[in-house]
């Protein structure tokens, strides 16, 4: 299996396998060369199976709750732009599970290269580094993955279900219900996935630069010529593995555009969703949902924001390799030996064009910027929503006062 030749797999696996339970990756067990081929291609066949079965019941469920949000409309007598846009939040559902499932099963090679190359660029990068002290770690990787992607699952799973249970209404039968709050959280762990695959990413920009920084120091104290030509070769060797993971990280995008694309889209219309369903409830008096529906929103928001941020960090890292460059270029050694310059001129280069863009398809970037824009347009569409429903409401209104007037002045 590929895990035995990487400890970042080994550390992530585990989170993998929770996400292949909701039918969200194929098993990472699936990976690898093994002696039971076949065995493992039967395993494969019936775990398809079971994600068409995933699937069929993602659809059972979108119509169930299509039905009871036209039910809900007719006994709230509200505008037909709420039915349109319920049904269409509804049946979003099924389209972004359909869009994983079908992700799922045409990159199903591409992940398992994905899984070679992580493992391959570890082995490689650890290889490098052992010259020059191995690679020193305050946290494991193990711990970080713990609280960031572990710590975030526990609270989606079991915040999630508390915040839109109770928002359904009595218009959704109790077993369904909890049919769909398995289903909300299916969907909303697309994005923990992903957190998974960029905090592998940024671990392996970690290594390398605590590389670089320890090539750094070598350089500061450095006067031999045969010295510094090993650390001209050492650098180099460096830029061959940053362009490796930036092309790791590009393969790992085109992987996750379409399900994390749709899924950006399902929060969003979620979002206005909600907010209109909490403001055609404010006139009720017995309206028990109110602080659910702010705390589903907040969660909805939160998981977005947490992609963002973690695809930021990993940014950040990879742009903080100019700077060290740059300070090496600055050291005297540098400017005695035309090599480390020539060297240091050619890595430069590449980071200038390689730059280390989280994207779904050059549709949007995911990073802080991202975050910001998708949360202003969501608020103008909320500003809309609400000045739309206002102006419906004094015509309402208007049109109740003017017709209690007229019939007063007839009697």
């Amino acid at each position: 299996m590929v895990a035995k030749k990487s400890r970042l797999l080994t550390a992530a696996f585990p989170y993998l396998q929770i996400f292949s339970i909701f039918a969200l990756t194929p098993p990472p067990q699936s990976f690898g060369k093994t002696s039971y081929n076949r065995l493992r291609w039967y395993l494969m066949a019936g775990y398809f199976c079971y994600a068409a079965a995933m699937l069929a019941l993602v659809f059972t469920v979108t119509y169930i709750n299509i039905m009871a949000i036209n039910e809900e409309v007719l006994d709230y007598n509200v505008a037909d732009f709420t039915r349109v846009m319920g049904s269409f939040q509804k049946g979003l559902i099924s389209v972004t599970a359909l869009a994983n499932q079908i992700n799922m099963l045409f990159n199903y090679h591409r992940i398992g290269r994905i899984y070679e190359d992580v493992a391959d660029l570890e082995k490689d990068i650890e290889k490098a580094s052992q010259c020059y002290g191995g690679q020193y770690q305050r946290y494991s990787f193990r711990f970080r993955l713990l609280i960031t992607v572990g710590v975030w699952l526990v609270l989606m799973v079991f915040l999630m279900p508390r915040f839109t249970y109770s928002a359904m209404g009595h218009y959704v039968s109790w077993p369904n219900k909890i049919i769909t709050e398995f289903v909300i959280v299916m969907l909303q762990l697309k994005a923990m996935e992903y957190c998974v695959f960029v905090l592998l990413i940024h671990e392996l920009i970690l290594h390398l630069r605590r590389t670089l920084l320890q090539l750094q120091e070598e350089l500061e104290d450095c006067n031999q010529k045969d010295m510094l030509q090993a650390l001209c070769v050492a650098l180099k060797r460096n830029q061959l593995l940053l362009g490796r993971v930036w092309k790791l990280q590009g393969e790992m995008c085109s992987y996750f555009t379409l399900p994390m694309m749709i899924l950006f889209v399902y929060n969003g219309l979620t979002i206005l969703h909600v907010v209109n369903w909490a403001y055609i409830n404010t006139f009720l008096q017995n309206d028990c949902c109110r602080y659910d529906r702010f705390g589903t929103v907040l969660l909805l928001i939160l998981n977005i924001l947490f992609v963002c941020l973690l695809s930021q960090r990993c940014i950040n890292s990879y742009n903080s390799f100019p700077r060290i460059l740059h300070q090496i270029r600055c050291l005297s050694s540098s400017s005695d030996f035309p090599l480390l310059t020539r060297g240091l001129r050619e890595y430069s280069l590449q980071l200038q064009h390689l730059k280390l863009l989280f994207t779904c398809g050059a549709f949007f970037d995911i990073n802080l910027k991202c975050f910001g824009g998708m949360l202003v347009t969501i608020m103008g569409y909320i500003i809309i929503l609400l000045q739309f429903k206002v102006q419906g409401i004094a015509e309402t209104n208007y049109k109740s006062a003017r017709n209690i007037s007229v019939s007063q002045i007839q009697n």
